[in-house]
Formats: structure tokens, C-alpha cells, sequence
């Protein structure tokens, strides 16, 4: 009795320690194998279509989404990346240097001026714009490089997600089997969770990533056309802005048109705003109840927090992980609950 005691043990010592160590293996890819995971579930429904379309053939359709990821989702963000990097590199550069100074500088100085007027205590606060704008440009360059050079260091994590995607579209249904007999739950209740789980990647990639994602490209393609300097890197701002709620795009768009205004672009300035609330403002009504449907609502102000909480805690995959770990969350809270209920009744 003894001897099985110990070779009981024994057993359970080994099993932790070679857990522990396949999760160091595992440990540097986790981030890329959870995002696969959950692109496996927003694809899926192109996935089927395609499966369909290819007789069955699970390699290769599972083979076809995965490159249409690649090249649909990957290949403009990748591009997306080294633009606002440059952009953000040219407004250090250009605050850095000596030059001229512009009219929008001179106005906010001589606005300060007329405030210390008005308000003495100001009187003591030094007046110099571009030495405030200087250093907040190189305090952003600054942080923002560091995420987005981070992407250069993501090329071998890239691949494992793109195979982790392809094996998860060919063997999702295997997986989902293995989980539900490992799981000590009943299969029919391991089937909640996991609807209810997908219901959770639609709420926040179709719910308000998407829609953000659009009211920032809009909003960027506004800046271009008016004349904003730096028109993808103020709209990547559009589209953080956009994920605060009762606030949007506004907070953006609305320096945008002052910027275009005091400088003596009247005419753009008044394109501008139009665009930014028939335009901009608009597509949030039309694409949030096409796209939403039936999955879980989610305040925006937690999308904003997760977002923001994600790029700190994750790094640049944070912009997806933190709202899908909070969607996660309210989606397991969601289930005990019911499991709660359940055994109540």
C-alpha cells in the first residue's frame, strides 16, 4: 500500500515537473497560439464556406483561410505599422528642429497670454508651446517605438500562429472533443461555454474592434483628404478614440478642423467637420447592429480599459487580448451564474 502511496506520488511529482517545463516551451508562443485560437472562431464561418466549396477537403481549405488571414488581416497591419512609426519620427523631427514658427503655435501662445489676463495665478506658468510639444512628441516616439519594434521580434511567433490557425481550422472539431472529455463537466454543458465563449470573440472583434478599426480608417482618409499632416498616426489615435464612449472620434476629429481653421484652411476645415459627423460618426449606427447580432454586449468603456490595460500588460497583441480576456471573464461569470441557477432549481 505503501509502495502504490509512493509510486503515486512519484507519478504526480513528475507529471508537475514536466508540466511546468512544456509550459516554458510553450511559455513564448502563448500569446500567438491564443490569437490563432481566436481567429480560428471568427473565421470559421468563411472556413466552412470555403470547406464546402472545396468538397470536404479539410487541409486545403484550412490552407486557403489561413493565407486569406495572411494576406487580408497581417499584410495592412504590417504596413499600418511602419507608416505610423514613420510619421510619428517626422513630427519629432519636426518639432526638433529649428525653424519658423507656425501659426497654429503663435495662436495658442497668444491665447495662453490673453488667459494669464483673465487669471492672474497663470502669470507665473512659462509660456513656450513648442518646448511642451517638443517633449511631448519625444516622450510619444519614445513609447510608441518601443511597441511597434516590438513587431519586428514577432516573425517566429507569426509563424507558429499561422500554423497554430491552420491546425485549429483542420482540427477544430478534434480539439473541442479532447476539451469536452478532459473537462469533469457534462458535454452539454461544455457546449455552453464554448457558444457562449464564440459569442464573446464575435462581441469584441465584430462589436467594437471592427467598428473602431473602421471609424479610424474613415477618419484617417478624412485627414488625407483635407490636409491634416501625419493623417495615419492621428487616425490610429481615431481609432482608440473611438472605443470611449459618449466621446468617439470627436476628441480627434474636432482639434483636426480647430488645427485647419486657425491656420486659414477655412474651407478644408469646414470639409473636415462635415465629413467627421455625416461620415465618420454615421458608420458606427450602420455597422455596430449588422455586425453585433447576437453576441454579447459589452460596455464600451471596458472594451477602452482592456484596450489600453492589453498594450501595457501584452504589448502590441494587447489591442486584441485585453478585451477578449475581459470577454472571456463576463463570458465564464455569464455561465456560473447559470451553473448557479442550475443548482438552485
Amino acid at each position: 500500500m505503501n509502495s502504490q502511496k509512493f509510486q503515486l506520488h512519484f507519478l504526480l511529482l513528475l507529471l508537475l515537473v514536466t508540466f511546468v517545463l512544456a509550459f516554458l516551451v510553450f511559455q513564448p508562443f502563448v500569446y500567438a497560439i491564443v490569437l490563432a485560437a481566436v481567429f480560428a472562431v471568427a473565421f470559421e464561418p468563411l472556413h466552412k464556406r470555403i470547406l464546402h466549396q472545396m468538397g470536404g477537403h479539410k487541409a486545403t481549405a484550412s490552407l486557403l483561410t489561413m493565407i486569406f488571414v495572411a494576406v487580408v488581416v497581417f499584410t495592412p497591419l504590417t504596413f499600418l505599422g511602419v507608416q505610423i512609426f514613420q510619421e510619428s519620427n517626422e513630427i519629432f523631427t519636426s518639432f526638433s528642429e529649428v525653424r519658423s514658427r507656425g501659426a497654429a503655435v503663435v495662436f495658442l501662445e497668444n491665447q495662453l497670454l490673453a488667459a494669464q489676463e483673465f487669471f492672474p495665478i497663470l502669470k507665473n506658468v512659462p509660456i513656450n508651446i513648442e518646448q511642451y510639444l517638443r517633449g511631448g512628441a519625444s516622450w510619444f516616439v519614445g513609447h510608441i517605438g518601443a511597441i511597434f519594434t516590438g513587431f519586428a521580434k514577432l516573425a517566429l511567433s507569426l509563424f507558429v500562429f499561422l500554423m497554430s490557425l491552420y491546425y485549429f481550422l483542420k482540427d477544430g472539431d478534434r480539439f473541442k472533443s479532447t476539451i469536452k472529455i478532459i473537462s469533469p463537466l457534462a458535454d452539454k454543458d461544455d457546449e455552453i461555454i464554448i457558444q457562449k465563449l464564440k459569442r464573446a470573440v464575435d462581441s469584441v472583434l465584430r462589436g467594437s474592434l471592427i467598428v473602431a478599426l473602421a471609424q479610424g480608417l474613415l477618419a484617417a482618409a478624412g485627414f488625407l483628404i483635407f490636409g491634416i499632416p501625419s493623417p495615419v498616426l492621428w487616425g490610429s489615435f481615431a481609432t482608440l478614440a473611438a472605443l470611449v464612449p459618449g466621446i468617439g472620434t470627436a476628441v480627434v476629429i474636432v482639434p483636426a478642423v480647430a488645427f485647419l481653421f486657425v491656420t486659414g484652411q477655412v474651407g478644408s476645415s469646414i470639409g473636415l467637420l462635415i465629413w467627421g459627423a455625416m461620415v465618420v460618426g454615421l458608420i458606427d449606427n450602420f455597422l455596430r447592429p449588422q455586425l453585433i447580432g447576437r453576441s454579447v454586449q459589452i460596455h464600451p468603456l471596458l472594451i477602452l480599459v482592456s484596450v489600453l490595460g492589453g498594450l501595457v500588460f501584452f504589448g502590441p497583441v494587447g489591442f486584441l487580448l485585453g478585451p477578449l480576456t475581459v470577454s472571456f471573464l463576463l463570458a465564464l461569470f455569464d455561465t456560473y451564474v447559470y451553473f448557479m441557477n442550475k443548482a438552485a432549481a
